[in-house]
């Protein structure tokens, strides 16, 4: 586990409690440190005052004050190796020495203020230890050693005595820095990762909406064209019935022949959507991708009543020919040499021709529809423009509309880079344009 935010901050909380200390624990062991130094000073503090005819409680007031100076380590480690090494000539505060050097190394002071108040203290234990090394070699009964014997003696307890305590105060702190470095790299990652997953949940989010989207789109090109077409022929076979009963058995026919073209598509899409493509379902839920995709097999095969590959420029001429059988007027023109495009061109040209004349037959039954194509060097455009409707007709059925037929014009258009334009014309009629790229 991490350390979060609101850790943090709870830990910040309880260091301005405890002053510079993060915890209690700490706060006990400095404490007692400092204790201990200040009776290991207090006492030596004595032995210095007698061995220099200074008053004795005045020795251990003073051992006592500078030995309590360790409590303040982690705050301030300059000050305590300040002091240790300021009492050092009075052989006082060993224990301070250690600690204050450890605490010194440990922080994050400089390396050259580290390594200067090193040398000090390596230097003031150095010369103590040489006098009093000598002194003791003076007072001994022993025979008299070599002249490296000193300086020797001298140096192997400044050292022991100052190098152990930098060294492991060094690897410390190094080893704090190293964990609080991948503590806050751990914390970035947390970060970057919740960061990542919210960008995922957005994107599965857009994609979800994407496929709605499509699949609404897939499953409006489908229906709406035939079941609309049904409406009107059965409107009029409810119309002709009485009076031409040879023109109502055609129109009974063409209602019949367009169900079940409707209810094949349709039963194709639920068996897809049911069985997973064919296989056999197993409870688990449906991805809307798999759900677009089979809408869209499904509407592919809707153009050429599943016998082909999909529809194409080439069937706009049968949905001419259903539109003309329910006594629509619609003259088609055809301008360059037909040739053949990429499925989705040829797709999505069908579709706009298509939506077009499904929505004459909505809202302006009865007008006249001008289909023109062209195919030119690099694109091919078309456009279906009605004529303004004239007098509704009372018998004329009312078919719905969901306003998402122009949307899904526009979006199948724009994805392949093309242009699309729609709107009402001066004469009162409605154009559909639109322009795909064939490069």
């Amino acid at each position: 586990m991490t350390t979060t935010g609101a850790h943090r901050e709870a830990t910040g909380s309880t260091t301005r409690a405890w002053l510079w200390w993060g915890r209690r624990r700490s706060a006990a062991l400095d404490v007692g440190l400092a204790l201990f130094s200040a009776l290991e000073c207090a006492a030596e503090g004595a032995w210095f005052a007698d061995e220099t005819a200074t008053p004795v409680p005045l020795g251990v007031l003073f051992g006592l004050f500078a030995g309590s100076v360790l409590v303040v380590r982690r705050r301030w480690p300059i000050a305590v190796v300040l002091v240790s090494v300021a009492v050092t000539p009075a052989e006082m505060g060993y224990l301070m020495g250690l600690v204050g050097l450890y605490s010194l190394a440990a922080s994050d002071v400089p390396r050259r203020i580290i390594a200067t108040l090193a040398g000090m203290s390596l230097t003031a234990t150095l010369i103590v230890s040489f006098v009093r090394v000598g002194q003791d070699v003076r007072a001994s009964d022993l025979a008299e050693p070599g002249d490296w014997y000193v300086p020797l003696m001298a140096s192997f307890i400044a050292v022991g005595v100052v190098l152990p305590p930098v060294l492991f105060g060094l690897y410390i702190g190094a080893r704090r820095r190293l964990m609080e470095s991948l503590r806050e790299r751990a914390d970035s990652l947390e970060q970057e990762l919740l960061l990542l997953a919210d960008r995922a949940e957005q994107r599965a989010q857009w994609a979800r909406t994407e496929e709605r989207t499509r699949i609404a789109r897939e499953m409006h090109d489908v229906v709406a064209h035939r079941v609309s077409l049904m409406v009107v022929h059965a409107a009029a076979l409810q119309a002709v019935a009485p009076k031409d009963p040879q023109k109502a058995v055609k129109n009974a026919a063409l209602v019949g022949d367009m169900g079940r073209q409707a209810l094949t598509e349709l039963r194709e899409m639920l068996g897809v959507l049911r069985t997973g493509d064919g296989e056999r379902r197993t409870g688990a839920p449906v991805p809307l991708a798999s759900v677009g995709a089979a809408a869209a097999a499904a509407a592919a095969r809707g153009g050429d009543g599943g016998g082909g590959a999909g529809p194409c420029i080439a069937d706009v001429e049968d949905l001419v020919g259903q539109s003309r059988q329910t006594g629509m007027v619609v003259e088609l023109a055809v301008q360059g040499d037909p040739r053949a495009y990429a499925p989705e061109v040829e797709q999505t040209a069908y579709r706009v021709v298509q939506e077009a004349l499904t929505n004459v037959h909505k809202h302006a039954a009865g007008a006249k529809v001008t289909i023109r194509l062209a195919h030119r060097d690099a694109e091919v455009a078309m456009q279906v423009e009605n004529c303004a409707p004239g007098r509704p007709d009372p018998a004329s059925p009312a078919l719905p509309s969901g306003g998402n037929g122009l949307l899904g014009m526009r979006e199948r258009v724009l994805a392949l880079g093309g242009v699309f334009v729609s709107g009402p014309t001066d004469t009162g009629g409605f154009r559909v344009s639109a322009v795909l790229p064939t490069g």
